[in-house]
């Protein structure tokens, strides 16, 4: 999300009176802050990947791929919270290769899993189908 962009404009802070009783004329000094909004910045992190490596780490931990993208993303979310982009930027890449092939593995391991379950079926099916 990013703020609102304002022109520049000139915002009175403050009015103070100066001499005089309450309620009469006196020396108003006001103070005004130019805001300059014509360039936003925008600084670009790069992602840590938390929530997949989580998601890895409890539904599919094949040899561990998930338990290590876990903790390359707490490092790549340490490193941003430092400030240093190029070491997050490394742990974050590192995390997400990892989660790409424990996904990729998890669902080969869940088709084969399905293929199997359903020629058992078919096979046992067939078994007590067939008459002497």
């Amino acid at each position: 999300m990013h703020p609102q962009v304002y022109p520049t404009e000139a915002v009175p802070l403050q009015g103070v009176n100066y001499g005089g009783f309450p309620g009469q004329p006196g020396v108003v000094q006001q103070t005004a802050v130019n805001i300059n909004t014509d360039v936003p910045v925008i600084i670009e992190y790069p992602q840590d990947h938390i929530i997949w490596s989580l998601l890895c780490f409890v539904y599919s931990n094949p040899f561990c791929l998930g338990l290590a993208a876990l903790i390359y993303s707490i490092k790549a979310r340490d490193r941003k919270v430092v400030g240093d982009v190029d070491g997050a930027r490394h742990y974050g890449s590192t995390a997400r290769s990892l989660n790409i092939v424990a996904t990729i593995i998890a669902a080969i391991g869940f088709f084969i899993f399905i293929i199997i379950i359903s020629v058992i079926t078919t096979q046992t099916a067939s078994y007590y189908n067939y008459r002497y």
